[in-house]
């Protein structure tokens, strides 16, 4: 069979629809987005009934992610209009916006307040710009300085230094393209807390050796960050306050 269909499961009371997309692909891969649709992707020789068990199967997740996508839209922030008094999150904590004037341009930190100085106060296509180039930078940098504390553990492995991308992702924190040796990680992460970080990347790490999500996936993702499920706990639980 080829093309999509729409299946429904039912679990505890509670549907879950989801589009059933046909492809060359190995294993069974599960997507839900961000308006609450969910993709399964298997391969044409998988019976339909055996993907509803693995749906089945992922129903707490499906249906928590559903949840945790409705919540996210009830508390969605409104566009920021880059003026004084507006929160922004680094590293887990809300850090204030400051707009003066001035006739040097410059956006700078100290963890509490971001100061943002501009010549023209009201251009505000001016200011997103530059919140978004330090934005940018203090990913590029947190990101980079994590993936360099953890990258060691991997070196004796025979695995090499991966290349880090950064960009917006809409239902992943990260990915990693082993055979590329290429790890992106989502630009939202810089607004969770340090340790919460530190697992996505190694989580990613893992999948330069492991390019799955196998119990030999988990045992070593375990052997190397035992308290990996605590700080995805508080990465999913806290989210949606973050972002």
């Amino acid at each position: 069979m080829d093309g999509n269909v729409t299946r429904t499961v039912v679990s505890e009371g509670r549907e879950i629809t989801y589009c059933l997309e046909r492809k060359a692909v190995k294993n069974l891969n599960l997507r839900i987005r961000k308006d609450g649709h969910v993709f399964v992707s298997a391969n044409t020789s998988i019976p339909a009934k055996e993907i509803d068990v693995f749906v089945l199967s992922k129903a707490s997740y499906i249906l928590g992610a559903i949840d945790k996508f409705n919540e996210l839209s009830r508390y969605s922030p409104h566009p920021k209009c880059y003026v004084s008094g507006e929160t922004f999150y680094i590293l887990g904590r809300g850090v204030r916006l400051q707009v003066s004037q001035a006739k040097r341009e410059s956006v700078v930190s100290d963890g509490i307040y971001i100061y943002l100085a501009v010549k023209d106060m009201e251009d505000t296509e001016k200011k997103r710009h530059m919140i978004e180039r330090f934005l940018d930078e203090q990913c590029k940098a947190v990101f980079g300085e994590i993936m360099h504390d953890l990258y060691p553990m991997f070196r004796k492995y025979g695995i090499e230094m991966p290349v880090l991308r950064i960009r917006d992702m809409e239902t992943r924190w990260g990915s990693c393209s082993a055979k590329k040796g290429i790890i992106t990680l989502n630009k939202r992460l810089l607004e969770a807390p340090r340790n919460c970080i530190e697992y996505v990347v190694m989580h990613e790490l893992c999948h330069l050796m492991h390019d799955n999500h196998s119990k030999h996936f988990y045992s070593f993702l375990t052997m190397l960050m035992p308290d990996w499920k605590e700080r995805k706990a508080l990465l999913e639980k806290n989210a949606v306050y973050w972002l």
